[in-house]
Parts: structure tokens; sequence; C-alpha cells
């Protein structure tokens, strides 16, 4: 038998271990280049993805940060073609697509858990930030959920009209942001609040409602609600526009 051969019957001998391995007991047990080494295989069944794997953690440094690599970054490596990555892309953007689903129809005011959960999944480690809105019904149900600003986000690059339309668009009435720190450190700063404010007013000027604003990195969350800092601005948006109809009824 051919060197060659052998080297693959061993492989394939391996690969099928690792199969039998998770049929049995999950990811319990696996080291994380193992699993990278499965999403590998998965479009490249009688390829050798170990030494991909380990070339994968050593260049994204954790499991973490091989499922965040863009599919550029990933096809760098040696060994790491588009039909090799298509597994990690994929069971990442399954994970969101279940996650997305799972909260729909949900009251997530009242089931946090969900929300943080699914806040976690979709831009808690990401390399850069992102803001999303999750539109909300009467009921508090989610509608619908889109991430609608990435990049380094200021009072200046979040625009309220643009949230307008897409709220408008989902006949939502009401709203809960998030967006991620990437450091990981969850102090609001004095863009987040200004974000916060001039959202707040924007669309509470055509009748919707804004319930939180979140703030998720790798030390946790910030609710600007739990503070009470969205009931704050509110009250104030409700006192100018008392004293706007004050002055017009004079």
């Amino acid at each position: 038998m051919k060197t060659k051969e052998i080297r693959e019957n061993r492989g394939e001998g391996h690969r099928k271990r690792l199969r039998e391995k998770f049929f049995a007991s999950g990811l319990s047990g696996f080291h994380d280049y193992e699993v990278i080494e499965l999403l590998l295989s998965l479009n490249r069944p009688r390829k050798d993805c170990k030494p991909s794997a380990k070339l994968l953690m050593k260049r994204f440094k954790t499991f973490q940060g091989v499922l965040e690599a863009r599919r550029e970054d990933l096809c760098l490596l040696e060994g790491v073609g588009k039909a090799s990555s298509l597994g990690i892309l994929l069971v990442k953007a399954v994970a969101e697509r279940y996650r997305t689903a799972r909260i729909l129809s949900r009251d997530v005011v009242k089931n946090s858990e969900d929300l943080m959960d699914y806040l976690n999944q979709i831009i808690g480690y990401k390399a850069k930030e992102h803001f999303v809105g999750i539109f909300l019904d009467a009921k508090n149900r989610v509608l619908a959920s889109e991430i609608l600003f990435s990049g380094s986000l200021t009072s200046s690059s979040v625009y309220p009209r643009e949230v307008i339309i897409h709220a408008l668009a989902h006949h939502a009435a009401a709203v809960i942001f998030a967006h991620n720190h990437p450091s990981g450190d969850i102090s609001p700063s004095k863009s987040d609040l200004q974000i916060t404010r001039k959202l707040c007013f924007a669309l509470g000027s055509v009748g919707i409602m804004v319930h939180e604003h979140i703030i998720t990195g790798t030390q946790g969350f910030f609710s600007f609600a739990a503070k009470g800092l969205i009931s704050k601005i509110n009250s104030e948006f409700d006192q100018i526009n008392e004293q706007i109809s004050e002055q017009d009824n004079e």
C-alpha cells in the first residue's frame, strides 16, 4: 500500500472516531482544535484537517477567535480554502439564525434572559461595534431584529431618521437598542448617552417608545433602563412636549 493511501486511511479512521465520539457524548471531552477539525472536515471528508485546525487555533488564539474570523482571513492559512472554511462559517450563521428565531414573537421585556443570550451571540464578542435594533409590537413581542449600524459608533454616526424608517417599516410600537463594546468595558460613554437621548426623542416624536438600550461586552451587560436612564430621558421628552403644548395654547 502506498504511503499516501496509508495516510488517508489513518485520517479517515481518526475522523470516524471523532464523529462517533460526538454522537456518543456531544462535544464533552473534545479539545477546541478537534471541534474545529470536525467543522473543517464537513465539506472535505477525505482531507486530514487536523494540521489546519491547529494552525487556526495558533493564528486566532482561541476557539472563539476562530469562529469570529472573516472568511478571507481563514482562507489565508495553508490548507484552509473556501471548501474547508464552509463548516466554520456555516455553524456560526446557523447559531445566529437559531438565536433570532428563538426570540421572535416573544415578550423579551419579561424574558430578559433570552434577550441577553441573543445579544451575546450576535454582537457580544464582535471585534468592531455593532448597533442593533429590536422592534416590538404593542405587547412587547419581537417583530424583527436588525444590525442597523457598524463601525466606530458616535452620536453623529447613528442616524435617527434611518432608525425611524426601519421602525415604521416593521410597524413597531416600541424598540430595544443594543450595541457592543469590543474593549469589554461596558461603561456607557458620553456618546452612548447622547445617542440614547437622541433616539428616544426622535422615536418619541412619532409615537414609538424606547424601552431599553443595552451595552454588551466581555464584562457583562449595562442596562440603561435598569439604571433609570431611559425613564429619565422619556420624562424629559414628556416635559418638553408639555411645555410646547402649553405655549401653543396661549
